[in-house]
């Protein structure tokens, strides 16, 4: 079994590799990444020995390098991870986000189409679906929610669901699509949430927060996000969309919190800063048809997660402190700097 994971050495999809390659000791994984600011190779480093793996530093947007690639290695499956998946940098520049996630989707799977694959899955958001109100915490998003987006970034990749069934529907492709909740763990970019919080704290820096810090988001342990694909590329059914939910519901400030209280740092350091234009209110999914169609249930609950997520950036500084001595300082202060005025609660 070869299976192509594209964007292999960002966050989830690293995760991914270490999971295939553990679990199925005798498959191939090919790594596509043309490593952009989330795309760390040194995150590849524990597998780049291993002779079942391989890294290609290509760009799904590359019409000719994808179909060389396939000429190669013969693909069974691709699993698309790859994507510009910041919705503040979607914000700020919002081209680049159609040409990787739209662009680059339709260019994969025209090289399953010429070359043949048993499985082309895309991995997407819970954020295709909009948000929903804080005050209904019995609403939930079902697979066959509405797509509302709220930012380029979410735009870009319900454009790219959709490119994805249509190519199902037309040509016959055998496709399946998952949707998941925000996600946590190791090798987490440092511009997301909680590793920034963790990344702040540690470095004795304010750890900002948008507006009041109401919003509600849903928490998936990456590993679990990894089983939940693992099972779906080998058993969902083709054409379904499923969706990957965490049932682990927290505020932002909620979340801010938890990690502050497990570094033992005060609530002192919480800046509150402008919110982020059309920010999406509260996600949570329902998971219902992983667990009654492949009996898959989230396994990490979040107080042990971040417990977790903690201890390995405590023990891997090296990792994150490299990235954020770069080009990511000026990034940080573009988009943190500025705002920096705080809300008065």
């Amino acid at each position: 079994m070869t299976i192509i994971v594209t964007g292999g050495a960002g966050f989830i999809g690293s995760n991914f590799v270490f999971h295939m390659l553990n679990k199925y000791p005798d498959y191939r994984i090919v790594c596509l990444d043309c490593l952009t600011y989330a795309g760390n190779l040194s995150t590849l480093e524990p597998v780049m020995d291993n002779p079942n793996f391989r890294f290609v530093k290509e760009s799904i947007t590359d019409r000719d390098a994808v179909y060389k690639l396939f000429e190669e290695e013969h693909p069974d499956m691709v699993v698309n991870f790859a994507a510009e998946s910041h919705v503040d940098r979607s914000i700020e520049n919002p081209q680049v986000f159609l040409d990787t996630n739209i662009i680059g989707t339709s260019v994969l799977m025209d090289a399953c189409r010429k070359y043949g694959i048993k499985r082309y899955h895309q991995v997407s958001t819970d954020e295709v679906y909009g948000d929903l109100p804080l005050d209904r915490p019995d609403l939930f998003f079902h697979e066959d929610t509405p797509i509302h987006t709220s930012s380029p970034y979410s735009s870009s990749k319900a454009a790219a669901d959709l490119l994805v069934l249509a190519y199902h529907r037309t040509y016959g492709l055998p496709v399946t699509i998952s949707r998941c909740s925000n996600n946590y763990g190791p090798y987490h970019f440092p511009e997301k949430l909680i590793p920034l919080m963790i990344a702040n704290a540690l470095n004795d820096k304010p750890l900002p927060v948008y507006g009041t810090g109401e919003n509600v988001r849903d928490w998936l342990y990456v590993e679990d996000h990894c089983s939940a694909i693992d099972l779906i590329i080998r058993n969902g059914k083709v054409g379904e969309v499923y969706n990957i939910g965490g049932h682990n519901e927290r505020t932002n400030l909620q979340v801010v919190k938890t990690v502050l209280a497990e570094l033992g740092k005060g609530e002192e350091m919480i800046t509150y800063v402008t919110d982020r234009p059309g920010h999406d209110r509260r996600y949570a999914i329902d998971p219902t048809k992983m667990h009654n169609e492949l009996g898959w249930l989230p396994q990490t609950k979040f107080d042990d997660g971040i417990k977790k997520t903690v201890k390995w950036y405590l023990e891997h500084r090296d990792w994150w402190e490299h990235i954020i001595s770069g080009d990511y300082q000026n990034y940080y202060q573009n988009m943190y700097g500025d705002r920096a005025h705080k809300f008065e609660k």
